[in-house]
């Protein structure tokens, strides 16, 4: 009997399953950052959303920018994307949204690994969220997470450089220096909060940078984006034993 190979169509790109929806914005994205295509250990596809800036992201809302990230979604999945994430946990608003829109797995914010990493925890301690803006965070982006709304949070909006280069756009250029003593300063001052704090999660996807030093500084795990996109992946195309 003779076996034919047959390779399957029916898309423009291949071996690159997670899409990326990126906010646009011009700072520098170091390694670690979500949008440094040298942080993921395997290829993404990337699609910037016009007029998604990270202001109006993370300090408006959002406003009116659902359609926008629907179609840009869309444009990934026809491209080959299996699954669709966002480098901005402020996103999380557009969870079910997009989930239903683009019929395909969405994970739109780090702050989704709370509800898993609060039942990691022994009794009595609790997650914690450090992110780029605690001002900004409203009910419905802790629902839209999953994340309950008693959560200890801390954000970098009163840091000297991450929140002003990052979100104000005040710059090209960013201290990076800077920019993680705003990070680290913030989780120092959420384990202040709370007492009993066990695990961090870092909102931000601009944030795996400086989470070994966030880690550091608290002895406590600390998860971000970085940790939940490849588990993600991992579930798109597990690995062959």
């Amino acid at each position: 009997m003779t076996h034919q190979n047959i390779a399957r169509g029916g898309r423009a790109i291949y071996g690159a399953p997670l899409g990326i929806l990126m906010l646009e914005a011009r700072f520098p994205r170091i390694p670690g950052d979500m949008g440094n295509a040298g942080t993921w250990p395997f290829p993404v596809l990337y699609k910037v959303v016009r007029g998604a800036s990270p202001e109006r992201v993370v300090v408006g809302g959002a406003a009116g920018l659902l359609p926008d990230f629907i179609a840009a979604g869309r444009e990934l999945v026809s491209l080959g994307a299996e699954a669709i994430t966002t480098n901005c946990g402020f996103l999380s608003i557009f969870q079910r949204d997009l989930a239903q829109a683009l019929a395909v797995p969405v994970a739109t914010s780090a702050m989704m690994q709370v509800p898993w990493v609060q039942a990691t925890l022994p009794p009595g301690q609790c997650v914690g969220i450090v992110t780029v803006n605690s001002a900004g965070i409203t009910p419905a982006h802790l629902e839209g997470a999953g994340v309950a709304a008693d959560t200890p949070i801390e954000g970098c909006e009163n840091g000297r450089e991450f929140f002003r280069v990052l979100i104000r756009a005040e710059s090209e250029d960013m201290d990076v220096d800077a920019a993680r003593a705003d990070v680290v300063g913030a989780a120092v001052a959420l384990r202040a909060r709370a007492k009993n704090l066990g695990a961090v999660v870092l909102e931000c996807t601009n944030m795996p940078p400086y989470a070994a030093d966030v880690q550091a500084a608290l002895g406590l795990p600390v998860y971000d984006i970085y940790s939940m996109i490849t588990w993600f992946q991992a579930g798109l195309r597990p690995r062959r034993f």
